[in-house]
């Protein structure tokens, strides 16, 4: 039998999706319950005093009962604020969307998920400032890695434990390898140095303190390559988010 709370959160709309004639269901991280699962009573009515309030995107402060079992619900909410740029531009939408799918995927229903509201609170406010999208879901990739329980070595070589010169990432032995040591895994990645470099830097960056980003295009394939690959053989999710954004690679320019 499971518990309620009424509580007061900050929370960020996920998605949403009808239920029954006049419902909605509205899923929303938040800070102190995790991804929760709400529903909300005549959405689907015209004047609807909450539409505001749980399009998808949306971060504000809500009033409502937390269930610890079951669905939650939603009574009042305020200081409502809109990430535009992610409900209007469909490239910008669809890596927040991934980056929350991801996120979801690796905490589960109802997980707190302490400091990371914040750094995923930042990080879909920085791709809605236009910050390169990729970049930023890279470093939510390599961060969340800890919580699919893969847990890569990226600090040192994973034998002597050196910090300094050349690197490669095997994935036999979970983390770096130093160039002294590339002979133990010929099947190692082979990676460039400037994409070890970056991987090592997302691994403890902390987006708040993120001024800019500047990444070749070169090097920004050769990450997407190199997270790919990990995700796929390490991982092993299969996410429509992330189908999507590769779709979205083969559609026309304008």
């Amino acid at each position: 039998m499971g518990q309620t709370q009424t509580a007061e959160f900050a929370g960020i709309v996920f998605f949403r999706r009808d239920y029954r004639e006049r419902d909605m269901l509205v899923k929303i991280l938040t800070d102190n319950f995790g991804f929760k699962m709400f529903f909300v009573r005549g959405a689907r009515k015209r004047g609807f005093r909450l539409g505001a309030a749980i399009l998808p995107f949306t971060q504000a402060n809500y009033f409502g009962a937390i269930s610890t079992n079951g669905l939650s619900f939603i009574n009042a909410a305020k200081d409502v604020e809109h990430y535009q740029n992610l409900l209007q531009d469909i490239e910008l939408n669809a890596y927040a969307t991934y980056l929350l799918e991801l996120a979801a995927a690796a905490f589960g229903d109802s997980q707190p998920l302490g400091g990371w509201f914040s750094q995923l609170q930042q990080a879909l406010s920085l791709i809605d400032r236009h910050f390169d999208p990729a970049i930023i879901v890279n470093i939510i990739e390599v961060q969340l890695l800890n919580f699919f329980g893969v847990k890569p070595n990226l600090q040192d070589c994973v034998i002597c434990h050196q910090t300094t010169g050349a690197f490669d990432f095997s994935e036999s032995y979970g983390g770096l390898l130093c160039a002294a040591h590339f002979h133990l895994d010929p099947r190692r990645m082979h990676l460039d140095q400037r994409t070890l470099y970056f991987l090592r830097t997302f691994a403890q960056l902390d987006l708040r303190r993120l001024n800019s980003i500047h990444v070749k295009s070169t090097t920004k394939n050769n990450l997407r390559q190199a997270l790919d690959q990990i995700y796929d053989n390490e991982v092993g999710l299969n996410l429509k988010s992330r189908h999507f954004l590769e779709e979205m690679k083969i559609w026309p320019k304008h």
